[in-house]
């Protein structure tokens, strides 16, 4: 009992990572483990501890999920095809060697989004205002495959890397970007779940005693993320972000 009692209590915490900054199965995937759970199970169980979390905080998000222009959605598209190919190639190999390269994604994608207002106002000045609409759209797209593919294969710091591209279209609201990069999350964990249900390898005890503090977690990050501003926000994603890379570095390497 006092086993799933802390699986819940952590999975608040992984919840409200994800609705604000993304990563937060980096603090559950070693909870996992010390649960008693292989990697391999780890991993796969992790899809069914943040679908809860991620769709309450997407509903938490609602209301500038509403404003969002529908061309948006476009970049779901390769979300739902990457996720698939990531979780089948996960059926067939380990996921030891990719755990490696988490450490070095997760500073990347940070620091991408650290300089992203500089590299942001640079972009602006040299691309029309035309060719900065759809075409820029479907170009990030298309570079979300690959990190989709990330997320259906292991998806820890999925999250700041879906943050660091959403933070070169032209919405710049970010409450607006969170919303839409938990729905990115839902439809990668939705996809990866159908993939992955007949290994018979999702621990449900364990993953369904997280799930539900994680959906607890994902409404409730939802709702206090939006007392803050836009800055305060983007400073704890670095933070974060930051923070999970050394951690991943020091344990991986």
């Amino acid at each position: 009992m006092l086993k799933e009692i802390l699986l819940f209590v952590v999975g608040i915490v992984v919840g409200v990572m994800n609705s604000i900054a993304g990563g937060g199965m980096l603090l559950g995937f070693p909870v996992l483990l010390a649960a008693g759970l292989s990697p391999l199970v780890a991993n796969i169980t992790s899809n069914i501890v943040i679908l809860p979390g991620q769709l309450a905080s997407a509903f938490g998000y609602h209301r500038y999920l509403r404003k969002l222009p529908p061309r948006y959605l476009i970049l779901l598209v390769p979300c739902l095809v990457g996720g698939v190919a990531g979780a089948l190639v996960l059926r067939h190999t380990s996921n030891a060697r990719f755990q490696e390269l988490v450490p070095g994604l997760i500073l990347f994608a940070v620091l991408l989004f650290t300089f992203q207002p500089i590299l942001h106002l640079h972009l602006r000045r040299h691309i029309s205002r035309r060719s900065r609409n759809m075409r820029t759209l479907l170009i990030i797209a298309v570079a979300l495959l690959p990190t989709a593919f990330y997320g259906g294969y292991f998806g820890a710091g999925f999250g700041f890397i879906m943050l660091a591209f959403l933070s070169f279209t032209k919405l710049h609201d970010i409450h607006q970007i969170n919303g839409l990069k938990n729905l990115a999350g839902t439809a990668i964990a939705v996809v990866s779940i159908i993939c992955l249900f007949s290994t018979h390898l999702i621990d449900w005890p364990h993953g369904l005693a997280m799930a539900v503090g994680n959906g607890i977690g994902g409404y409730t990050g939802a709702r206090l993320s939006q007392r803050f501003s836009s800055h305060a926000i983007r400073i704890v994603v670095i933070a974060i972000g930051f923070a999970a890379a050394a951690y991943l570095a020091l344990h991986t390497y």
